[in-house]
């Protein structure tokens, strides 16, 4: 922790970068600089990470930007990822907009501090429930899930309407993690509008980004709205955990071993202790927030890219067809099966990965990749994007959307921690096979079911909320019959073969 003038503890990661690095004129910076403002020409503060995919083509593998007298300092090189994800050597590190979201999730999974007990403790206590004998039982909760997902896009093709995917998937992804982790139904596909729970959650999410983008030390000033709406956003949140565990501790332990009752009945398996209410409540939370805004996400730019390429998803719905047959419900060891529509989605995931950065401190003085002194606690920001399109890695086509990146031979040949869309190391992301059998299931279920066709016009947008998602994305479907014939590709840029959806998208 840093202390402030008055001695009140303030997150590491509210101060810049600059006193861990003692080599500061290595690493090369935008060229304009405007005095105490920093690096703050041409940046629009709503997009923090396509400004720096821009910066990140112009400085290269690691850069540094300056705002508001602190100094960040970007890694996206394939080498020096590389180097930082050395467990040895260097950890997770919570700053930036992770720390800002510690009054709604605390010592939660993913805002906990290295050095808070609670994140070792619940790790160990809810791994088994992301075990492979925990996912086959949440494997029928999430095709009913999926179900009343294609009952309400059948509706809107019935009635001509095209459907809202990020809307639907976020829907999709609540409901399914809400249902498998902890027995509870939102209700989501029965609501006109978003549950008032997804309300508070962008809601939470946006303003942890917002307030990187300004001063912290007029934060209360210039934010004051934004800050009583975040408070009214962090108590129903809480209002909504707290009557969920209420109901469960009334009902006792319902049987199903999910990760409410692990939460409340287990004890860690070596020291015996529990998790406290108050870390419950947390966990939970993050459990509901982070276990569906991703995987949201990552569906949604899977979509998209689908209904872009054609070719694509003609390949990977006739693997669905090969694989599953006419079974109406396919089985849970089947989903593993569809290995095509999972390069579908990890290729997705390289250009779009959901979760666009990940930050390391180092744990001892060290030199990062031989080259960049840094003293201990000095932490860097890897630009998960940027590393998914070094060239070095992925090639000089890096921009384009290929799935075949991932067939195996490929995926062998490249070096290690070149793919990161979960993070990286002890700290890397503990429900990362319950969000990839989730999406796999869906995208499968999907291309069976309806042949995706794209507006024209669209051209993709990225809505930053700490988390990526595309905006204003929308899609016509046709039910699926057999011989149906694929449409010609469309591409950003209007009907096309050979042009890049997301060529320049960072610029």
């Amino acid at each position: 922790m840093a202390e402030t003038a008055t001695g009140a503890a303030l997150p590491r990661g509210f101060r810049g970068a600059e006193a861990g690095w003692p080599r500061l004129d290595l690493i090369p910076r935008p060229p304009h600089r405007l005095p105490l403002l920093g690096d703050v020409i041409g940046v629009d503060r709503r997009t923090p990470v396509q400004d720096s995919l821009r910066y990140a083509r112009q400085l290269g593998p690691i850069f540094r930007r300056r705002a508001f007298g602190k100094e960040f300092v970007f890694v996206w090189g394939t080498g020096l990822v590389a180097d930082l994800a050395d467990e040895e050597r260097f950890a997770k590190h919570v700053g930036l907009g992770v720390a800002n979201l510690r009054p709604v999730a605390g010592d939660g999974l993913f805002t906990a501090y290295n050095h808070e007990p609670n994140w070792r403790r619940a790790h160990d206590v809810l791994a088994p429930g992301f075990s492979r004998e925990a996912m086959a039982g949440y494997h029928p909760m999430m095709l009913a899930v999926a179900e009343r997902l294609t009952d309400s896009w059948d509706r809107a093709l019935a009635a001509g309407r095209s459907v809202d995917v990020p809307g639907d998937m976020t829907k999709l992804t609540l409901e399914t993690i809400a249902r498998t982790g902890f027995g509870h139904d939102f209700g989501s596909f029965e609501r006109a509008r978003p549950h008032p729970f997804v309300t508070a959650m962008v809601g939470t999410l946006s303003h942890a980004q917002r307030l990187n983008s300004v001063p912290s030390a007029l934060a209360p000033l210039l934010l004051r709205g934004a800050v009583r709406r975040n408070t009214a956003d962090i108590a129903y949140l809480d209002r909504t955990v707290d009557d969920l565990v209420r109901t469960r501790r009334a009902g006792g332990r319902d049987g199903s071993g999910d990760l409410l009752d692990r939460m409340l009945e287990t004890s860690h398996p070596t020291t015996g202790e529990r998790l406290s209410p108050e870390n419950v409540r947390r966990q939970v939370i993050t459990f509901l927030v982070a276990g569906h805004e991703t995987t949201s996400g990552a569906l949604s730019f899977a979509l998209h890219y689908l209904s872009r390429h054609p070719e694509v998803a003609a390949r990977a719905r006739a693997e669905v067809d090969q694989v599953w047959g006419g079974t109406e419900a396919p089985a849970y060891d089947r989903v593993a099966r569809l290995r095509y529509v999972r390069r579908v989605l990890d290729e997705s995931l390289r250009l779009w990965p959901t979760a666009p950065a990940y930050a390391r401190e180092a744990t001892r003085d060290t030199v990062l990749a031989g080259t960049h002194p840094m003293r201990r606690g000095a932490w860097a920001l890897v630009l998960t994007p940027m590393l998914h399109r070094d060239p070095e890695a992925w090639g000089p086509d890096a921009e384009e959307f290929d799935p075949d990146r991932f067939d195996a031979g490929a995926v062998r040949s490249r070096p290690p921690h070149t793919f990161k869309p979960f993070g990286t190391g002890a700290r890397a992301c503990i429900g990362r096979q319950f969000a990839l059998h989730e999406a796999t299931l869906v995208l499968g279920l999907l291309l069976r079911r309806y042949e995706l066709r794209p507006d024209p016009a669209y051209r993709l947008r990225v809505a930053e909320r700490l988390t990526l998602m595309p905006e204003g994305l929308r899609l016509r479907l046709d039910r699926r019959t057999a011989g149906t014939p694929a449409p010609a590709a469309v591409t950003e840029e209007g009907p096309a073969e050979s042009r890049c959806p997301v060529r320049g998208a960072g610029d």
